[in-house]
């Protein structure tokens, strides 16, 4: 198992460098930082200072280097938009996205992996019927157009819910219901297909026969050897989810680092830049070495 863990991890270490390099020079092409935070009357003069304040003036590889020194040390730079460290400010923003996706991603486990499993025992009956055509459709409606409804809907027409921001709890209905509708379809799908292989084997139907009520067969015979494609699913929907949910944060005015690196990118505040990206794909790694963990304690032919 240690080994396993290991490998993952030094595969994840170089994905990782190799995003920090290929960030950092593509980061630079938005533009000149100069131009934007400075006056458009500023003379050439001024211009120039700020270049050389920021580190903006020297060799791209020697601002490579000085940026990959510190950020081995921990110092990812400062928000030249808030006068921040970066990190900071990454940080802050990192922990409203994380809530918003365990929170939606507790809730579409659960429902998606109940629906699913119950869809696959009356396969081809109407409540399966059903429970496809919701998910399909649930599964292709993009999310911006869904945010757009609801705000139109909710927000505006019925005065419901509030358009925008995390003042209250009412605050994240929309935002959690927007982000439930696509993994829920997907998972469903996912969930059903597996359980209708689990519900025709052998040993489901041996404890049929040996009239095992239904919910066990269904929860607990076929669910745990249906998991392992369903598990792939959920963390990449879940990856996700921790990647910004960037459309529906910047709609919503969610304060999340899907936001942030919009407004960061358009700002070029490159060093909150870099950390959002940096944080975020950490946090994406870690997540994926606990999938890979959870198959191999489900299934002991990775384990071993």
């Amino acid at each position: 198992m240690l080994k396993f863990v290991r490998k993952r991890a030094v595969a994840s270490l170089i994905s990782l460098v190799g995003l920090l390099v290929m960030v950092f020079f593509l980061s630079r092409l938005t533009g000149d930082p100069a131009a934007l935070f400075l006056p458009v009357e500023a003379s050439a003069e001024m211009k120039a200072q700020f270049r050389e304040l920021h580190g903006l003036n020297d060799p791209m590889l020697v601002q490579f280097g000085r940026y990959v020194g510190d950020v081995v040390t921990g110092d990812f730079g400062e928000s030249l938009r808030k006068a921040r460290p970066a990190l900071d400010v990454v940080l802050e923003a990192f922990t409203w996205t994380l809530w918003l996706a365990v929170i939606t991603m507790t809730l579409v486990a659960g429902a998606a992996i109940v629906v699913g499993s119950l869809a696959a025992f009356r396969a081809g009956g109407f409540f399966d019927r059903l429970s496809s055509l919701i998910s399909l459709v649930g599964a292709s409606v993009p999310d911006f157009w869904i945010a757009i409804v609801a705000i139109v809907l909710f927000s505006v027409n019925l005065a419901w819910l509030p358009t925008s921001g995390t003042g209250s709890l009412l605050h994240w209905i929309l935002p959690i219901s927007v982000l439930f509708i696509r993994p829920f379809g997907i998972i469903v799908q996912v969930v059903r297909g597996s359980m209708i292989g689990a519900l025709s084997s052998a040993y489901v139907k041996t404890a049929r026969a040996k009239g095992v009520k239904s919910g066990p067969i269904i929860f607990v015979h076929a669910l745990r050897n249906a998991m392992l494609p369903v598990i792939t699913v959920i963390g990449d929907q879940a990856a996700s989810l921790l990647n910004g949910a960037v459309i529906v944060e910047t709609i919503f005015g969610f304060p999340g680092v899907g936001k942030l690196m919009i407004d960061s990118i358009l700002q070029r505040d490159f060093n909150v830049v870099l950390a959002a990206i940096l944080v975020t794909a950490l946090a994406i790694f870690l997540m994926n070495l606990l999938i890979d963990l959870a198959y191999a304690l489900l299934d002991p032919r990775i384990r071993h």
